[in-house]
């Protein structure tokens, strides 16, 4: 999780894609962020077994909907099922209060709500860059995700990280 690893001294900005971004010091769970929202689509495609959180195929869609239908299958047989309690538990730290930040909110997302995600870039003071997307700009958009990962670091040129 982004909002943890990011604490790592050598890191010196966070761009958050689709993410959510608790706050962990004020007791959140990225399940206690997305309880005041209406369940997104793709909670109608996912069921707990063997541990994991398993996605039916038919969840792609709300995954991935806008790849085209090869693309979905590939990254429906692709995807790794996290553990159940994925959303019940977080690693230690926020980064987003001590790091400057970039969020990417994807208007069409059926697994987060944009509606939060607007919310966790404007509460982080998020430079903010919205996209007609799913959840995964990075495979539909990529070059939009490229260049706010360029300015990200364009931004933080120069900025101290211990190596």
């Amino acid at each position: 999780m982004i909002t943890a690893a990011g604490t790592d001294d050598r890191v010196v900005g966070l761009v958050y894609i689709a993410a959510l971004a608790p706050d962990v010091n004020a007791g959140e769970t990225s399940q206690s962020q997305q309880a005041p929202y209406p369940p997104t689509d793709v909670f109608k495609y996912v069921e707990p077994g063997d541990g994991r959180l398993w996605m039916k195929p038919e969840g792609v869609t709300c995954f991935a909907g806008d790849l085209s239908e090869e693309e979905q299958k590939l990254v429906w047989a692709t995807h790794y099922a996290p553990a159940l309690d994925l959303f019940s538990r977080n690693a230690p730290g926020v980064a987003w209060k001590s790091k400057p930040s970039w969020y990417i909110v994807a208007n069409n997302d059926r697994t987060v709500q944009p509606e939060l995600e607007r919310f966790l870039a404007k509460r982080m003071k998020a430079s903010t860059h919205a996209i007609d997307s799913s959840h995964v700009p990075m495979l539909s958009h990529p070059n939009f995700v490229v260049d706010v990962i360029r300015a990200a670091a364009k931004a933080v040129q120069g900025s101290s990280a211990k190596a």
